[in-house]
C-alpha cells in the first residue's frame, strides 16, 4: 500500500496521461483501496484495513486538492463534497468496523470511475476528430503542462 498519489500523477504525466486518465487510475486506487479494507475487515486485519483506509484518505485528499473551483462549476463543488463525505464515510466504516459502508463506497467509485471513463472516451473521440475542438470538462484543466500543475 505504498502507492503515493502525488507519485502516480508525476509518473502518468512523465508517460504523456491525460489529466483526465489521471483522475481516472486515482479512481481505480480508491477503489482497489477500499476492497483492501473490506477484505481486511472480513479477515480481521486490523493492520491491512488501517493502512489501506489510510492510502484512500490520501488518494481522496489528492483529487480534492486538484479540483479546479474557478473553472469546474457546479461539478466542481459536487466532487468536493463526495471527497468531503467521502472521507467523513471511510472514517465512520472504520470506526463502525462497517462493511456496507466499505461496500457503499465502492460501489458509489466505481459510478465515478465510470463517468471520467465516458469524459476520456468522449474527449480522446473528439480529439482523433479534424476541426472541432475537445468537450471541455468544467472539473478538469486540460491545459496543465505537468501533473503538479493540473487540477481535477
Amino acid at each position: 500500500m505504498n502507492m503515493d498519489p502525488a507519485l502516480i500523477y508525476r509518473q502518468s504525466d512523465g508517460q504523456g496521461c491525460s489529466p483526465v486518465r489521471l483522475v481516472v487510475l486515482l479512481y481505480e486506487q480508491l477503489i482497489k483501496d477500499v476492497q483492501t479494507a473490506l477484505l481486511a475487515l472480513e479477515s480481521g486485519n486490523v493492520e491491512a484495513r488501517v493502512a489501506a483506509v489510510n492510502h484512500a484518505f490520501e488518494v481522496a485528499a489528492e483529487l480534492q486538492v486538484r479540483l479546479d473551483r474557478e473553472r469546474g462549476g457546479e461539478v466542481a463543488r459536487n466532487l468536493e463534497q463526495f471527497y468531503q463525505l467521502f472521507r467523513a464515510s471511510l472514517l465512520e466504516a472504520q470506526i463502525k468496523c462497517s462493511k456496507a459502508i466499505f461496500q457503499n463506497q465502492i460501489a458509489n467509485l466505481l459510478s465515478l470511475r465510470e463517468a471520467w471513463l465516458e469524459v476520456e472516451r468522449s474527449t480522446s473521440q473528439a480529439f482523433s476528430q479534424p476541426a472541432q475542438a475537445p468537450p471541455a470538462s468544467p472539473a478538469v484543466s486540460a491545459s496543465a503542462s505537468s501533473a503538479s500543475d493540473w487540477k481535477a
